[in-house]
């Protein structure tokens, strides 16, 4: 069971621009991001808590600048949110276990979802599968 970390507790167990991306929603920079060229064959999770996200299998070059993923690994993933900050209609994508911010999901993906989860590697950890 996941504990309830309190925000103090979150600013000692991740690093501050973790923090910045998953408990304040900010946002890397484009092309930065250490896994937007991961080729590797494994699972991302939530840097915050570990819970399985996404396949690799479902990781595809967008071309955005941060790393894209056709569908998440579960239901149980992510949490869906409307976001209308900054005077855009987006969808925030939000870890369903810890509440850490991880990106957008946007709808010109390719098929067979349509979907395009535009991730912040800062939200992430990938396990790499043996």
């Amino acid at each position: 069971m996941l504990k309830k970390y309190i925000e103090k507790d979150w600013k000692q167990v991740l690093t501050s621009e973790e923090y910045k991306i998953l408990r304040e929603k900010g946002t890397e920079p484009p092309f930065t991001g250490k896994y937007l060229n991961n080729k590797k064959d494994g699972t991302y999770v939530c840097a915050g808590c570990g819970n399985p996200l996404f396949s690799s299998k479902t990781k595809f070059d967008s071309g955005s600048g941060w790393p894209s993923f056709l569908d998440i690994i579960s239901k149980n993933s992510v949490e869906l949110k409307p976001d209308n900050n900054l005077g855009m209609k987006r969808v925030e994508v939000i870890c369903k276990k810890c509440g850490g911010h991880l990106g957008h999901v946007f709808e010109d993906g390719p098929q067979p979802t349509g979907k395009r989860f535009c991730i912040n590697s800062l939200s992430l950890n990938f396990k790499e599968k043996k």
